[in-house]
């Protein structure tokens, strides 16, 4: 993973509204859960929670289906596990005695 969008990816879950939103869809499972859903559960505005989703979406975070009427949002599990493992990659690569 490049620096530049591990960067952006820590930038948007550094809002505590897109930080819980994600916390929210990773609890709700591969199936990803529906719009309506996760606004009721969080209580947010619908215009503002639109714009956190697509914050997300922008980063590779989370994409979105539609069924019929209805939109779910869907954590992608393998970006998040990459950017976890940039994270850990280097880590006690200088002093590996304590880690």
């Amino acid at each position: 993973m490049e620096i530049d969008l591990a960067a952006k990816r820590l930038a948007e879950l550094g809002h505590s509204t897109r930080l819980s939103i994600f916390r929210y869809l990773v609890r709700g499972g591969k199936q990803g859960v529906p719009v309506g859903e996760i606004q009721t559960a969080l209580e947010v505005p619908g215009s503002t929670l639109s714009h956190h989703i697509t914050r997300l979406v922008s980063v590779g975070l989370v994409k979105q289906r539609r069924e019929g009427r209805t939109l779910y949002c869907v954590p992608q599990y393998e970006e998040l596990d990459e950017l976890i493992g940039f994270l850990k990659e280097e880590c006690c690569v200088n002093d590996i005695t304590h880690c």
